[in-house]
C-alpha cells in the first residue's frame, strides 16, 4: 500500500477515504514497566488522525524542530461494519482484517506536552501494511511482533502478552465510540522502545525501519526531513 493509494483503497473496501486511528497506549506489562508507568485498569485510548496514514515504502518526514524519533511496532485490527457498544463475545465478528503499523511518536513533544496529540500526529506518523489479512483466514490471538531499525531488532514480544486482549478492546472502545467500516485499532506496542533505552536511540534522516508481524508481512519505511 502506498499513501497515495491508500484513501482510493479504503475508499473502495470500506466505503470512506479517512479513517479513525484509536490507539491503545500501554499494553503490554513489559512496555509499561519500562516507561514507570502504572498497568491500566482500562484500556488508555489516544488517536490520529487520518493524515497520520502512509504506505510500505513512503517515507516517515520528521518535523522539522529537533525531536526524538521513536517508532512502535504494534498490530492494526481494521473494523468491517459499523459498531456501537458490541460485547467481547460478539466482537470478533466485527473485525474485518489486519495489518501491520508503525505508531511513530516524537517523544519531547509527547511528554514534554502533558498530553499526546502533538507527538503523536504529524504527517506520516502512522505507516501501515504491506498488506490487509482478512479476519476469517488470521488468528491474532498469539503472533510475534517486531521492530527492526537499520536491521537491528529492537523490539519483540507476542500478542498473548497483551494486557487488554482485542475482543475486549474492541468493546471498550466501542462503549466510547461508534466504529465504522475501515476504522483502525492499534493494539500496543512491546519494550524495547528507543526512548527507554541508555543511550536513548532516536531515528534519524536514512534510517530504514520494519515492523512485521508473524502471517502478515513486513512494513518497511525510511526516514527523512522536511523538504
Amino acid at each position: 500500500m502506498r499513501a497515495e493509494g491508500l484513501q482510493a483503497e479504503w475508499l473502495e473496501r470500506y466505503g470512506r477515504p479517512e479513517p479513525k486511528v484509536i490507539c491503545v497506549g500501554l499494553n503490554y506489562r513489559s512496555h509499561a514497566s519500562e516507561v514507570n508507568f502504572d498497568l491500566p485498569k482500562a484500556p488508555l485510548l489516544f488517536a490520529k488522525y487520518a493524515n497520520t496514514l502512509c504506505g510500505d515504502g513512503e517515507k516517515i518526514v520528521m518535523p522539522a524542530d529537533p525531536t526524538h524519533l521513536d517508532s512502535e511496532a504494534e498490530l492494526a485490527v481494521i473494523i468491517g461494519e459499523t459498531t456501537f457498544r458490541v460485547t467481547k463475545g460478539d466482537a470478533m465478528e466485527r473485525i474485518s482484517g489486519y495489518t501491520c503499523a508503525n505508531d511513530v511518536s516524537a517523544r519531547d513533544f509527547q511528554f514534554g506536552d502533558g498530553q499526546w496529540f502533538r507527538g503523536k500526529g504529524y504527517d506520516t506518523f502512522c505507516p501501515i501494511g504491506p498488506r490487509i489479512v482478512a479476519a476469517s483466514e488470521y488468528d491474532p490471538s498469539d503472533v510475534r511482533v517486531v521492530q527492526r531499525l537499520n536491521g537491528e531488532v529492537i523490539q519483540e514480544s507476542r500478542t498473548s502478552h497483551l494486557i487488554f486482549d482485542i475482543p475486549t478492546l474492541v468493546s471498550y472502545i466501542s462503549h466510547v465510540v461508534t466504529l465504522e467500516p475501515g476504522d483502525l485499532i492499534l493494539t500496543g506496542t512491546p519494550e524495547g522502545i528507543g526512548w527507554s533505552r541508555q543511550p536513548k536511540l532516536s531515528m534519524k534522516p536514512g534510517d530504514t525501519v520494519e515492523v512485521e508481524v508473524e502471517g502478515i508481512g513486513v512494513l518497511k519505511n525510511t526516514v527523512a526531513t522536511i523538504a
